[in-house]
């Protein structure tokens, strides 16, 4: 085999390995959207980053969760619940049910507790203050949450995109180049004519 044809191949390879990892690559982020955005948005779920450790070892710190309106009525022992710290309040804890009691006002209420703590939690988490429960989880996206979420969402989203707009300029230089370079090549393969 001549050099000539082994660099050809050589390039070949290259390019459909190239082309492979792009697809892949495509692939795992369609997955990542549809895990972090679609499916919850469909289901009037909502994702939440676990940063605690107070529910190891089964959703560690950068844990996903993503959490589904669930009717009081439906919470049962074991159930993870996410609730409001105080009623009205945007800040949330996410923990176990190991307990339902009656509330002051003959109402219901939740014990909960975080897998690792040693201790329930002090009050008890009244159905108002109850915003969901587990639906499931992704370990480690939840990193990927907070920073599509959280204060970096300002200059990571516009990094982003200007990484996409230069990814797409050079994929559109070197395919026009190339495609200069084959014509080019057809003109020199072809006969002269007689």
């Amino acid at each position: 085999m001549s050099g000539r044809r082994a660099a050809v191949r050589e390039k070949g390879l290259l390019h459909a390995l190239g082309l492979g990892l792009s697809a892949g690559l495509f692939v795992l982020v369609l997955g990542l959207a549809t895990v972090l955005i679609v499916v919850p948005k469909a289901a009037g779920a909502t994702p939440l980053t676990v940063l605690t450790s107070s529910m190891e070892p089964r959703l560690p710190p950068g844990t996903l969760i993503v959490v589904k309106p669930t009717p009081a009525d439906e919470i049962r022992i074991g159930d993870v619940v996410t609730y409001q710290i105080e009623s009205g309040r945007p800040e949330v804890i996410s923990h176990r049910v190991i307990e339902i009691v009656s509330s002051s006002d003959g109402g219901t209420a939740f014990v909960t507790k975080g897998d690792n703590n040693s201790e329930p939690d002090e009050a008890a988490v009244l159905p108002e203050q109850v915003r969901g429960t587990l639906w499931y989880s992704v370990p480690w996206l939840g990193f990927v949450n907070q920073v599509v979420n959280g204060d970096a969402r300002s200059w990571i989203v516009p990094l982003l995109a200007i990484a996409l707009l230069g990814y797409a300029g050079y994929s559109l230089a070197t395919g026009l180049v190339e495609a200069q370079r084959r014509r080019a090549r057809t003109r020199k393969a072809r006969p002269a004519p007689r």
